[in-house]
């Protein structure tokens, strides 16, 4: 059976960070991957409008910056060419479509000992078992996509679609549709089917606040000198001064400050990249409640009111699977997959198990957290 320091579960860019800090160290793992390819979902399950909300010097995995030629918010392409770019420059090789199922460490032989089924081509499922020193959980916050359990959705009679499948707003022009969710992704599709002349309801059953791009940089920067109350605060002054009373078009401002919200809930701020004017403008519909039933084209809301649709898009985010495979992990990670510890120790656990990207830092903390965990090993060997 194969056996190398470190086994990676994950080949997006949190175990493409790992990987490149554990290569420029000369240390040996092995990187399993369900999917046919790294960066799956930003290669395979993201929209065509996608750029990074952050600037790129954020954005970086370690000890590679992006090209000067980049511009300031990469967009996907170019983040994608940057991936193929790190994994050629520090040879990495992934084991793809290997679903692991199972991860136990063996106390007697003081090794992780991970089962996984090759769903490749020609291997008929076959299961493998690797061993490793070190376990390295690098799945990410998007794991499974979800979709809300909701009476006579299977009726519908239009497409219903997760976010992972939406493209582009092109293929919907002059349709009724209606986005499920106010995250970053559901604002964004819905600009873009805005945009490509769809009419565009979104449901935003939750306060929320929007910032601009340069806002959120701002905050960044003053987050190094100031507290977060006094960072948040600063944010939701020039939110106020910026969108105006958005209560008028369906949408309420949170009590709490964004970044504060960030940290305990790990619920973003709606990073606002054109969808605002067109709520304004009334080509972008909010709807301030939940969807209570389904029959045939007809949506039916909790507040009663009855809307006809012709697609729907659930930008309802994704569940976690870490707890079904890792077995006897009582320190690192809560059943929902995110870590026990809090920041900034959320990324070591016990028996040589770590964790990486699900500190809700972004690809900037998977960054930190791969150098950490990369340090660590080499300290131990």
């Amino acid at each position: 059976m194969p056996e190398a320091a470190v086994i990676i579960v994950g080949a997006g860019p949190s175990g493409l960070a790992v990987a490149g800090c554990l290569s420029r160290l000369e240390i040996p793992y092995l990187l399993l991957e369900r999917e046919d390819c790294f960066a799956s979902l930003w290669k395979k399950y993201s929209y065509d409008r996608l750029h990074l909300h952050l600037q790129k010097q954020f954005c970086e995995l370690p000890h590679m910056s992006f090209p000067s030629s980049c511009p300031t918010y990469v967009p996907k392409k170019q983040f994608i060419q940057y991936l193929d770019d790190y994994v050629a420059h520090f040879k990495i090789s992934p084991m793809y479509q290997r679903n692991v199922e199972s991860a136990t460490y063996d106390e007697g032989s003081e090794r992780w000992v991970v089962k996984a089924m090759n769903n490749d081509e020609g291997c008929g499922g076959e299961v493998e078992v690797f061993l490793g020193r070190f376990l390295v959980v690098a799945t990410g916050e998007a794991t499974n996509p979800y979709v809300p359990e909701i009476e006579g959705l299977s009726s519908f009679d239009g497409e219903v679609l997760h976010s992972t499948r939406f493209k582009s707003g092109v293929e919907f022009k002059n349709k009724n549709v209606l986005v499920v969710g106010s995250g970053n992704s559901g604002m964004e599709i819905a600009l873009d089917l805005a945009n490509h002349g769809a009419r565009t309801s979104i449901i935003v059953r939750s306060p929320v606040h929007f910032l601009s791009k340069r806002m959120v940089y701002l905050a960044l920067v003053l987050l190094r000198y100031l507290s977060l109350s006094k960072v948040d605060a600063l944010m939701v002054l020039l939110s106020k001064l910026v969108y105006g009373d958005l209560a008028k078009y369906g949408i309420a401002r949170p009590k709490e400050g964004p970044f504060f919200m960030k940290i305990k809930y790990g619920k973003y701020p709606a990073i606002d990249v054109g969808t605002c004017s067109k709520i304004k403008s009334g080509e972008i519909q909010v709807l301030p409640t939940e969807i209570g039933s389904i029959r045939g084209n007809d949506v039916k809301l909790k507040n009663g009111k009855s809307y006809q649709f012709d697609s729907i898009v659930f930008c309802t985010g994704f569940k976690r699977s870490t707890h079904l495979w890792l077995k006897g992990d009582d320190y690192l990670l809560k059943e929902d997959g995110l870590p026990r510890p809090s920041f900034p120790n959320h990324w070591k656990g016990k028996n040589g198990l770590f964790c990486v990207g699900l500190s809700r830092r972004g690809l900037y903390g998977s960054s930190e957290d791969a150098q950490n965990i990369a340090n660590d090993i080499q300290s131990s060997l």
